[in-house]
């Protein structure tokens, strides 16, 4: 078992703390079938440690990365997964002390793993893929706000967008009602990132997104499969699950690729 990295610096009064849902991310990219599936895609046959093709190293992106632990995983023990150290990783979130944690969550793993990290290039603050360019993700990883609520909270007020050494309740509240408030269905959130997916995602990308048995998780696969065209058609498997609970999977993690 790969080890964890270590989160303990993690303000967790305002940023997300690692839960069942982080630990299903990293047992679901760390399985056999998964490290296997991202090998054959990004690694050259005949040379085993370069990048399979001239589109160069693969981006790994984390949305909405929160304590960092998640892409920290990924950089950390980027050999093992994807095969290759040559991987290039970045993370996205609308709040600027997730974006400092993960930061500094991905340092001291570098750190304590120097023999198979890929490169970190920095944490970007944004709304979900606004930040980048189309077609530049290859491997896409979100833990979404899942939980249905009456209401979609409202993006971080101007006060929080900028680090600050002292908060209040009501702002720290604020921030972690939007880790995990997700509307309707607790879909409206991701709606919009899979709607994002064929504009972000490279020819050879593919995301990860975690959901709940409350997120109707056979619709949303088969709304996916329906974004396909004769010329590209879109898959969506489940690779990794919690178990089940009253007959439902609590927790899955959805494969999406073309």
């Amino acid at each position: 078992m790969l080890p964890t990295p270590d989160t303990s610096h993690v303000p967790y009064q305002r940023v997300y703390e690692p839960a069942e849902d982080s630990f299903l991310l990293l047992d679901t990219l760390s399985s056999p079938s998964e490290t296997a599936f991202l090998s054959s895609r990004f690694v050259s046959p005949t040379s085993p440690t370069s990048p399979s093709s001239t589109a160069g190293a693969p981006l790994i992106l984390e949305v909405g990365p929160g304590s960092g632990v998640v892409i920290a995983f990924l950089t950390a023990h980027a050999s093992t997964i994807f095969g290759t150290p040559h991987v290039l990783t970045t993370a996205i979130d609308v709040s600027p002390f997730a974006c400092a944690a993960t930061n500094l969550t991905i340092s001291k793993a570098v750190t304590e793993n120097p023999f198979t990290s890929g490169s970190w290039t920095s944490a970007i603050q944004g709304d979900l893929v606004s930040p980048l360019r189309a077609g530049t993700v290859d491997v896409l990883v979100f833990n979404p706000p899942y939980v249905p609520t009456p209401d979609l909270p409202a993006p971080p007020p101007v006060p929080l967008q900028e680090l600050r050494e002292k908060t209040t309740f009501e702002e720290d509240s604020h921030l972690l009602e939007l880790t995990y408030a997700g509307g309707r269905d607790g879909m409206e959130t991701t709606d919009r990132l899979i709607e994002a997916l064929p504009g972000v995602l490279s020819e050879r990308g593919v995301a990860y997104i975690l959901l709940c048995a409350q997120n109707k998780p056979e619709e949303v696969k088969g709304r996916i499969r329906a974004m396909g065209t004769t010329e590209a058609e879109w898959k969506a498997e489940t690779v990794g699950t919690s178990g089940k609970q009253a007959g439902w999977e609590k927790l899955q993690i959805v494969r999406v690729w073309r």
